[in-house]
This record gives C-alpha cells, sequence and structure tokens, in this order.
C-alpha cells in the first residue's frame, strides 16, 4: 500500500575523483610492468566475484551482472526464470512510456446534469473515469475546491460514475469513497496538503478549502449515469505526468500497477513489449501475467531483467531522462529502498526496484550501479525458496562487494518534496487547451 510523501531531501553529491597523473611521459619498464599488474589484479578482481556470489547468495541464487559495453562481469543461475514479484512492474513501466509517452496525463472529469444557480447544481454530479491511479483524497478536495470557484458549493442529486474509477488505490466502492472525500471527509494531512497549494482559496473555515454538500443519498451503481447530451462539463483532473507518477508509485512498489497496465495495453502486451527488447534466445524466459507481480506464474531470469532495465534506460534516453526518473534511489527516496543500501558512503549508488512475495518464495532487486572504471552497471539479483528478510541481506551484502570492486559513485540526484497534488491539475472545462 502506497504511503504518502514527506519529509525533506538533500541532494546527492557528485563525487569526482582525482585525476591520474602519469609518472613520466615516456613509461619505463617498470612502469609498464606495474600498470601489467595492476591490469591483473583487477581481472583477478572481477573472477572473484562468482566466488563471493556462491557464498554469499548461495549457488542456486539467479545473479547478473553487465557492465554498459556489454562485458559480463558476473553471471550465476543467470538464465533460470524465477518469479520476479514487484519488478514485474519494470516491464510494465517501459511499456507505458512506450505507450503514452512521459508526459501523458489521466483525465477524469466532473460535469453536471443540470443548471447551477445560487451554488446549487440542480441535478447529479456526474463522474468520468479516465483510470488515474493516482486519484487520492488530495486530488478529490482539490476537485472540490475548483468546484466551488465556479459556484457549485451544493449538490441536489447524487454522485454517478462512467468509465473506469480507480480512487485511494482501489476500485471497490470508489463512487461512495470519492463522495465522501468531495465532502471534506479526509484524513488532514491532505486538507494541509491542498491549503498548501499557492491558488488555492480558504473555504468555510480558515483550516480547509470548502467541499460540497450532496443532498441527496448514496451514489446510484456505477454506469447509470446520464447520457453525454444532456451533460454540461466543469472540470476536467489531470493526474500529474506519467513520468513523475510511476516514479512514486515505484519508490512505494504500488500494486495499482496492475489494472495501469490495462493503460499500456494490457499484461499480454506489456509481455510483448518485454520480449522484443531481449534477444531471441532470451524470449522464453519472460512470462508476465501481470503489471504488478501477483501473478502466480510470472517468470523472469536474471540477465533478461538487466535487458529489460537497459532498454528502459533507453526509452527514458529519448526524452533526456534517466532511471533515476521513475526508480527509487536507495538511501533517498521514501518506499521500499529507503532504509537499504544507506550507510556511509552507500547512499544514492543505487537505483533499482524491489520485488518481494513470500507467498512464492520471491524475493529480488535489480538495478544499476555508476562506476569509475565501468561506466554503469546493470545487476539482477532473483532470489527464491529463501525468508525474505534473509534474502535482502544477502542482496546488499554482494552489492556491498560491487561497491569496493567497481569503486561505485552516487547517482547525481535530487529529489522532487513536491506534495503529488501540486503536479496534478482541476481546470475549468471552457479554459481547458485542447
Amino acid at each position: 500500500m502506497y504511503s504518502r510523501q514527506s519529509g525533506t531531501s538533500s541532494p546527492v553529491k557528485f563525487l569526482r575523483s582525482p585525476a591520474l597523473m602519469p609518472a613520466r611521459a615516456q613509461p619505463t619498464l617498470v612502469v609498464a610492468l606495474l600498470l601489467l599488474a595492476s591490469g591483473c589484479a583487477i581481472a583477478r578482481d572481477f573472477s572473484d566475484l562468482a566466488g563471493a556470489a556462491r557464498t554469499i547468495l548461495g549457488a542456486e541464487q539467479g545473479v547478473y551482472v553487465e557492465a554498459g559495453d556489454g562485458e559480463i562481469l558476473l553471471a550465476q543461475a543467470a538464465r533460470r526464470p524465477v518469479h520476479p514479484a514487484s519488478v514485474s512492474k519494470v516491464p510494465t513501466t517501459l511499456a507505458l512510456l512506450r505507450r503514452l509517452g512521459p508526459g501523458y496525463r489521466f483525465t477524469t472529469t466532473f460535469s453536471a446534469a443540470g443548471t447551477v444557480q445560487d451554488g446549487l447544481l440542480e441535478g447529479d454530479l456526474i463522474v468520468d473515469g479516465g483510470g488515474d491511479p493516482f486519484f487520492v483524497d488530495e486530488n478529490a478536495l482539490l476537485v472540490a475546491a475548483r468546484l466551488n470557484e465556479l459556484g457549485v458549493h451544493r449538490v441536489a442529486g447524487r454522485l454517478l460514475v462512467r468509465g473506469t474509477l480507480i480512487f485511494n488505490w482501489q476500485g471497490e466502492a470508489a463512487e461512495a469513497r470519492l463522495r465522501a472525500a468531495l465532502s471534506g471527509q479526509a484524513p488532514p494531512s491532505a486538507w494541509e496538503a491542498v491549503r498548501a497549494l499557492p491558488d488555492i482559496s480558504p473555504g468555510g473555515s480558515s483550516s480547509a478549502p470548502a467541499a460540497l454538500q450532496f443532498e441527496v443519498g448514496p451514489p446510484a451503481p456505477q454506469g447509470a449515469a446520464p447520457e453525454p447530451a444532456a451533460l454540461r462539463p466543469l472540470i476536467a483532473h489531470r493526474s500529474q505526468p506519467l513520468l513523475s507518477l510511476v516514479k512514486a508509485l515505484n519508490d512505494y512498489s504500488n500494486n495499482v500497477f496492475k489494472p495501469l497496465a490495462d493503460a499500456a495495453g494490457g499484461a499480454a502486451t506489456v509481455q510483448e513489449q518485454a520480449r522484443s527488447v531481449v534477444p531471441a534466445s532470451m524470449r522464453a524466459e519472460i512470462t508476465l501475467g501481470d503489471g504488478a507481480g501477483t501473478y502466480p506464474r510470472n517468470r523472469l531470469s536474471p540477465r533478461a531483467a538487466v535487458k529489460i532495465l537497459r532498454a528502459l534506460e533507453e526509452e527514458l534516453r529519448l526524452s533526456d531522462h534517466r532511471l533515476v526518473d521513475v526508480l527509487p534511489v536507495a538511501g533517498f527516496d521514501p518506499g521500499t529502498l529507503q532504509d537499504r543500501l544507506n550507510g556511509a558512503g552507500e547512499s544514492g549508488c543505487v537505483v533499482g526496484k524491489t520485488g518481494t512475495f513470500g507467498d512464492y518464495g520471491a524475493s529480488a532487486l535489480i538495478g544499476a550501479l555508476r562506476s569509475r572504471d565501468h561506466g554503469t552497471v546493470y545487476f539482477a539479483i532473483l532470489n527464491h525458496g529463501i525468508p525474505v528478510p534473509e534474502a535482502r541481506r544477502r542482496q546488499d551484502q554482494l552489492l556491498r562487494v560491487l561497491f569496493e570492486r567497481l569503486q561505485v559513485q552516487p547517482w547525481t540526484y535530487q529529489r522532487d518534496t513536491r506534495a503529488a497534488v501540486a503536479l496534478a491539475e482541476a481546470i475549468p472545462v471552457s479554459n481547458e487547451t485542447p
């Protein structure tokens, strides 16, 4: 379950290593031999990674590490597909960005089935849901404030919903829960987030924006709304851009990704997209029955996971974005990686995605590191049949070995601390840009 963002941030500092100065303009044989010996030492270090993986993870556990130039630094059970749990959200993120683009916004439209006079809507308030997975209490209060600005304070009719409405991460009973939030029945933290918006005016009290008063009973069943010809659109709520939306959902590994995959074309499309970005020999190592990671038959191999991660990075690069823009950064972003790999010299060094599903014995961590000598290095550790706390401990221990061998550096990254509702829009339809 998603937990709301809070707290302050500090930028991850970019650490520069001192320049290597040549000993002489014309290297002597001794210097040349020393350089050769140094190179051998580096090679020997990487050969030791296989032993470290067997000792730390266990010989049957899958791991794959690949440098940016394609050099394989470590491979153990790398072809064996196992349940990836929420690592399944990475191919879903890729499919969403390919289909919709990073700036896409989900639209939820609020319309009047009647006239508005003296603050009263003489009819029903109709909601056309657009499948926004991030429509929560704060967004409902923002819509209520905008309706107030249009002169709507009371609704003589009901709240009726058409289309796909997900509210506070759930589709079940969404109409009733949205009605309660529009009426002002929301947590104090939601009120505070909306009041902090620069263009929101206080409503009936000094402590909160105004809400709506419904004068007729509970909502009708979904799909019972009038035909469009009888409606007058009032407010179009546009979600935050897709890029920041999936970033927040990945940070907390929210399983609302499951219905969200429908916006990418469904689970079959997500699987097809994932298989299209790996070599033909790896396609059978990818099975995705949902977009979130709860499907029992989901399977992914470590090497296929790395290829999908790299394809996601390439897709992001097309719009001048990076993995840190859609996946959590360890030690900085709230959520699944906030309290992992966050010690001295570790925070900010891993951008990645966790996966946890104890029922299937699945625990995973895939991601990327920045190294001094090998550029970006990609990894996937997919554990199975190990208790989750122990699996996480082993994953972090192996990554600390990689930190040392690769001389990793933190990602350049500044966390966006704005409330999610500040990235959304609620626009009077008459003023909406087509």
